[in-house]
């Protein structure tokens, strides 16, 4: 379908292809914010302050794979890839049995690009530990942007069945329903998300999207509206708002939304394709 044209005649097929983009575009977030697994870096985590006093502990228990998987995380959340994955080395080594190693070192292989090596450490994880929930978030993730969306679903699944309280479960399983078309559910797992994590925006996002597959617009805007009161540097929930100003015909407001998102992301289409349908409103 042809989203360029904008006339009273044609917007309700706009508006289809506007709201089939940004679902779209929900389908494939990478999950970076606070619900994400690939975490801002923190500077802090990984300065030479910090660092030391994790060093000084393995100095002082240089058997204890606690100590190295510890300092691994703060090297990984400090994005120093490279000695997080020695660490973790470390720690497994000394204790082949650390289920959770295994699950922070899948995450660093996530972050470098080696999928292969992350999804074997998941499953030796949950081989060691198969109620560790963590572990089947961190591989259902990974299925989910690997399009495996079956195996991703069976992961979050089984996530919740454990009675996770981390709302990654929740979120994840969100988009999931999302793409199926199945809002209902979909709204649920996010209001979950959003109950346990209430100061993250990426629930509110996906959220707004199934109530405007709805057609409840005022939900929906409500909703994107919290996401970037939550966080002002969120492109998508920019983009979504003005999707909706775009769909009540307030084509000046569209406009401000889309170039917004469009300065914070300029690679975002649906923000650069709704700032040309609006440019000069």
């Amino acid at each position: 379908m042809n989203c360029e044209a904008f006339d009273g005649r044609r917007r309700t097929g706009l508006a289809a292809c506007m709201l089939a983009a940004a679902l779209a575009l929900a389908g494939c977030q990478t999950a970076t914010g606070p619900l994400g697994e690939v975490a801002t870096i923190d500077a802090a985590q990984g300065s030479s302050e910090n660092i030391a006093s994790l060093t000084a502990v393995i100095q002082r228990n240089p058997n204890d794979p606690e100590a190295y998987n510890v300092r691994g995380s703060a090297y990984g959340r400090g994005g120093r890839y490279q000695e997080a994955l020695s660490d973790f080395d470390t720690a497994i080594r000394l204790n082949p049995g650390f289920y959770q190693a295994y699950a922070n070192r899948a995450l660093i292989h996530r972050f470098t690009g080696n999928q292969q090596a992350a999804l074997q450490d998941y499953n030796r994880a949950l081989q060691i530990n198969p109620s560790y929930d963590v572990a089947y978030i961190g591989r259902g993730n990974l299925y989910r942007l690997a399009g495996r969306a079956n195996e991703a679903f069976r992961d979050f699944e089984q996530a919740i069945q454990l009675d996770t309280t981390d709302p990654r479960a929740y979120h994840n399983r969100g988009l999931l329903y999302q793409a199926r078309g199945q809002h209902d559910f979909a709204i649920e797992d996010f209001a979950t998300a959003i109950s346990l994590a209430p100061n993250a925006a990426e629930p509110y996002n996906g959220r707004g999207l199934s109530y405007l597959a709805r057609n409840d617009e005022e939900n929906a805007l409500a909703d994107f509206n919290r996401a970037i009161q939550l966080d002002r540097r969120n492109a998508e929930a920019w983009a979504y708002q003005g999707l909706i100003l775009e769909r009540r015909g307030d084509r000046q407001r569209a406009a401000r939304s889309y170039g917004e998102a469009a300065r914070l992301d300029p690679n975002l289409k649906a923000a650069t394709d709704g700032l040309a349908r609006t440019r000069g409103a």
